[in-house]
């Protein structure tokens, strides 16, 4: 997860919280060291640490809880608004034809996120194209040429060029029939006086929509110096952090950039080309402290499994009361595709609290296990696992190559989320609740 450390330290302040008798002066100075020591350690700038733990303490001791919200939800609630208001710098990229011009260093992981970026667009349905205008870095056509491949978006380039406007220009009529067009530029150890002409020149001949400046947010504070220094430059009108994942100075360069003019549009989580989010301080925020991001996940179960037949019938059979084995077994797929179990989970409102009991690696393992035994079984044991005894266990043991406790602990598995599935869908409120959250109002069979 992003910032694992931070939002683990931000969840047990909020505990702290909510487990408390009463809200008094002495609990709200203790909450307030809490979080800034928290937002230290997540190399928060510390002068504005000091000015958000003043306005939460100030906010939380003079404010009335208003109707209907009690004390200590009043005062989650202040902390959840004034760590959005630290990191909100305006909306997100639009989903819209465009042209897109990325700047940034050398290393900062910047003709990688013009791959992940061209496949966020294609998967929305848009026509992508891919121009290698940095003529420099010897590998640098190659690596956005393999990337185009992996992701299923043309590329342009003229290996060889010393004309980066020029193969620019080139691009754009090669390109002249997709949507979006992405111009990946050249960078540098420094932002030197030549590359500024050269980016001004590409900008010239692009007239791009967007700016984005690729930073690493390894650099963590040093982030907002960076982004000042292009924008100056070249007028950058968003930037992309990278590296977002396990590092400690994460919330330094989310902090610092937001500090400036630019807003943050995407984060680098991975290094896989599916590791990339869209930035949204509201949503960012409400993962760190727990609360889930439903609707994140209902876009990547979307994105991921629009006319899958498979987890649409599946759905169906878990919407009208029915869950068979088969239906389990395309649960599991699906929740492998959508990305690391942890990463899944922490968009599920509440279940960062069990991060401590859950070993996501053995858990991976498991779903991984349970797969290769389901796939020992015949259709009729999938469809009515209660007939699955005796000899039966045996046999699909040998089969999947496992011990015979391994498939008595599916099945109990398996009842154990029939259960589950039962008690949610007989929870009228609960069900509609979360259809709601996920972007469908409809009743589903109710």
């Amino acid at each position: 997860m992003v910032l694992e450390g931070l939002g683990k330290s931000l969840r047990n302040v909020l505990g702290r919280i909510t487990g408390a008798n009463s809200i008094n002066e002495e609990l709200i100075e203790d909450v307030v060291k809490d979080l800034q020591r928290a937002l230290l350690q997540a190399d928060v700038n510390v002068q504005m640490v000091l000015g958000l733990t003043k306005r939460i303490k100030e906010r939380a001791l003079d404010e009335k809880p208003p109707a209907g919200k009690g004390p200590k939800e009043h005062v989650v609630s202040i902390i959840y608004e004034e760590l959005v208001n630290l990191l909100d710098n305006g909306e997100g990229l639009r989903m819209e034809s465009q042209t897109i011009m990325m700047v940034g260093l050398y290393g900062q992981g910047k003709t990688t996120s013009c791959g992940k970026l061209a496949l966020l667009f294609s998967k929305k349905g848009f026509r992508v194209g891919m121009i290698a205008a940095d003529i420099h870095r010897p590998a640098a056509y190659d690596q956005l040429k393999q990337l185009g491949e992996k992701v299923g978006v043309d590329v342009y380039g003229e290996p060889g060029a010393k004309d980066a406007p020029g193969v620019v220009k080139r691009g754009l009529e090669h390109f002249r029939d997709k949507k979006v067009i992405i111009i990946d530029t050249s960078g540098r150890h420094a932002l030197e006086s030549d590359l500024i002409q050269e980016l001004k020149d590409v900008a010239a001949i692009a007239k791009p929509n967007e700016r984005l400046l690729v930073l690493d947010s390894q650099v963590g504070q040093q982030a907002g110096p960076q982004a000042d220094a292009f924008h100056k430059a070249v007028g950058v009108t968003g930037v992309i952090l990278t590296k977002m994942d396990g590092t400690a100075k994460g919330g330094g360069a989310l902090s610092a950039v937001a500090k400036t003019d630019a807003r943050i549009v995407f984060l680098g989580v991975g290094e896989h080309i599916r590791d990339f989010e869209s930035f949204n301080a509201n949503k960012f925020i409400s993962r760190l402290l727990g609360m889930g991001d439903l609707s994140a996940l209902a876009n990547i179960a979307k994105e991921e499994f629009a006319g899958d037949k498979e987890v649409e019938g599946a759905s169906r059979h878990i919407m009208s009361g029915r869950f068979t084995l088969k239906d389990m077994y395309t649960q599991m797929e699906a929740v492998t595709k959508m990305g690391p179990l942890q990463k899944v989970m922490n968009m599920i409102p509440g279940m960062s609290k069990m991060e401590d009991k859950i070993d996501y690696e053995d858990s991976q393992a498991r779903l991984k296990r349970y797969r290769v035994i389901m796939d020992s079984m015949t259709d009729e044991e999938m469809e009515d696992p209660r007939i699955i005894k005796g000899t039966r266990i045996g046999r699909i043991a040998y089969g999947a190559g496992v011990e015979p406790h391994d498939v008595r602990e599916l099945i109990k598995q398996y009842e154990q989320s029939k259960k589950t599935m039962k008690e949610f869908m007989g929870n009228r409120k609960m069900r509609k609740q979360m259809m709601k959250q996920m972007g469908n109002s409809g009743d589903l069979g109710a």
